[in-house]
């Protein structure tokens, strides 16, 4: 198989497709020799803080409920908050390099069938707004003994489009209506509080409708995936009327679909919003992963390699995989027995490598099963290939529009079944190409 990189191909500048949700946050894991540094080294661009700590937020971190205990109190006067735990979180997480990406709003209540505790639409929703002002003044403008943190993006919710009848929404106890009016009073009291942040919305669960997905054929019926299109396009108009138009700096879905699923829902996405007069609107996929019950294994890695690798190349403004956090069955970069690294970990890692260079280059030959993505900033470059067949498959590469003096320097790292990361023998070829065997579901780095 013959791939070809063209350093002369401007194809735009690389995008932060390896953010997470969340991070390792026990206090075994703060400081520079635990798993905070780790993801530092794999230069994570943002930590979206949904589902932080576990079940309802571990009682004290980031959510509406815990940050702000009684919501009837006064908003203003800073003794009302309980920032204790929040505060650790995000110390760290900034000094790790990190951008939290902040949802306001409440964790998922798997077990809501027993009690709801925070799910339920606010009994004020310009009350609420401005709990949500004081949590904003103290993380980005020092109120109350806080911060100057950079954080930018303040999302408004997660999922309320979870289940079409309320009693059974495990995020949002109420009707779409209801949300509607909290999104339109929340977003308009930020943005003009807080005009230089981006305030947006509202975690969708995704488009599973448009397609015929294993995981929308298999997890849910077809009128609660409907709903989700229905409650999107509804949305939409609500925001976009003469009426109730609000701000929608961006919009955050979700999926857990495969490649060809996320890459056509990202492409309807982004259309239905430019229909819709919102061409300025950021697309965000900030909940996805290949599959948690591969994790640990080659193909879990090649699966999120590619997942990342695919998405550069559409819509998508950022992405954010779910999920950091070690005790999480959904976590795939870090193993809870040991807290050790899985191979998963190496993709980002990786990709952080094109991240850094920006400048994407042009690269052909690749196949459904083979996936790619390069750069090259007229100095040097990379370019991250993955297998995602389960067998071998010889490559050679064609380096064109390079530096000679970059194509002496060429060194492959490989994530597969033999190797952590590591140094591999790549073949320089008589005719000026490169040739190696990529295992099964193996990760590969060149860097030049």
């Amino acid at each position: 198989m013959i791939i070809t990189i063209n350093g002369k191909e401007k194809c735009g500048r690389i995008k932060p497709m390896h953010g997470v949700n969340n991070v390792p946050f026990t206090p075994q894991d703060y400081g520079d020799s635990g798993l905070f540094r780790k993801l530092q080294e794999a230069g994570i661009p943002f930590s979206r803080l949904h589902d932080t700590g576990g079940d309802w937020g571990g009682a004290h971190y980031v959510d509406i409920a815990n940050v702000f205990p009684d919501f009837n109190a006064n908003p203003d006067r800073i003794e009302n908050y309980d920032f204790a735990f929040t505060d650790k979180l995000m110390e760290e997480i900034v000094k790790h390099g990190m951008e939290p990406f902040y949802r306001l709003g409440c964790s998922i209540e798997n077990l809501h069938q027993i009690k709801a505790y925070n799910i339920y639409p606010p009994e004020d929703n310009l009350q609420w707004a401005r709990i949500c002002e004081g949590i904003i003044r103290h993380y980005t403008q020092g109120w109350g003994n806080g911060y100057y943190y950079k954080i930018r993006y303040w999302e408004i919710w997660n999922e309320p489009d979870n289940m079409p009848e309320p009693m059974e929404n495990p995020m949002w106890r109420g009707t779409m209506e209801q949300y509607f009016e909290l999104y339109e009073t929340a977003s308009c009291y930020l943005k003009k509080r807080f005009p230089e942040l981006k305030i947006g919305g509202y975690s969708s669960c995704g488009f599973y409708y448009l397609s015929s997905s294993d995981y929308s054929e298999s997890a849910h019926s077809s009128s609660r995936v409907g709903y989700f299109v229905e409650f999107f396009h509804k949305f939409l108009e609500h925001i976009t009327s003469t009426e109730h138009r609000a701000p929608l700096d961006f919009f955050s879905f979700h999926s857990y679909a495969d490649i060809e699923e996320n890459v056509q829902y990202a492409a309807y996405a982004r259309a239905e919003l430019d229909k819709a007069g919102l061409q300025a609107t950021e697309l965000i996929f900030n909940e996805w992963n290949a599959g948690y019950n591969m994790r640990g294994t080659c193909e879990d890695a090649a699966r999120i390699a590619a997942m990342m690798c695919a998405l550069q190349n559409t819509a998508i403004d950022a992405c954010m995989y779910y999920d950091a956090q070690v005790g999480s069955s959904y976590c795939g970069l870090f193993n809870p027995v040991g807290r050790k690294i899985f191979k998963a970990y190496y993709a980002f890692k990786a990709f952080n490598e094109l991240y850094r260079l920006q400048e994407q280059a042009g690269m052909s030959g690749l196949d459904d099963k083979i996936y790619g993505l390069a750069t090259w900033n007229g100095h040097e470059g990379a370019a991250l290939l993955v297998n995602l067949r389960g067998q071998e498959e010889n490559i050679r590469l064609e380096l064109l529009q390079i530096t000679d003096e970059a194509r002496k320097q060429a060194v492959l790292a490989a994530v597969d079944a033999s190797h952590e990361y590591e140094e591999i023998e790549i073949c320089a070829e008589s005719d000026g190409t490169y040739t190696f065997t990529a295992a099964p579901h193996g990760i590969y780095l060149l860097r030049y």
